[in-house]
């Protein structure tokens, strides 16, 4: 599924919510991104025909709910990225950001620990 970098906003704000009416989403998202309320109601209404959020009537308001797990779209989003630019290889993809930037002693440490625990396939 693609979220946009405007409907990755209102995911995570739902996603550490849990859920939120569209006056919640225009008071916390709106000032920070310069969002008019009717820019959230779009938005709301593209994760819907998506089907990454839920609505469930709450009085004379909805309230917005995610369907789509945060993990399930990281997940998806790190396959993309590792299948698109690294051709699946991992190897790669650890290669071309430690040439962007060095590892540090933490980062070599985490990464040693991940490959003593990997199983030989």
């Amino acid at each position: 599924m693609r979220i946009s970098e405007a409907e990755l906003h209102v995911m995570e704000f739902l996603w550490e919510r849990g859920s939120a009416t569209s006056e919640d989403l225009v008071a916390a998202l709106g000032p920070a991104q310069g969002w008019q309320p009717g820019t959230v109601k779009t938005l709301l209404n593209r994760l819907l025909g998506k089907q990454a959020i839920a609505a469930e009537k709450d009085g004379r308001r909805f309230l917005y709910q995610p369907l789509l797990q945060r993990e399930d779209w990281l997940r998806a989003q790190s396959t993309t990225l590792l299948d698109r630019f690294f051709n699946g290889r991992l190897s790669a993809l650890v290669t071309h950001f430690a040439d962007q930037r060095p590892l540090s002693p933490e980062d070599r440490r985490a990464l040693a620990a991940l490959l003593k625990d990997q199983p030989d396939a």
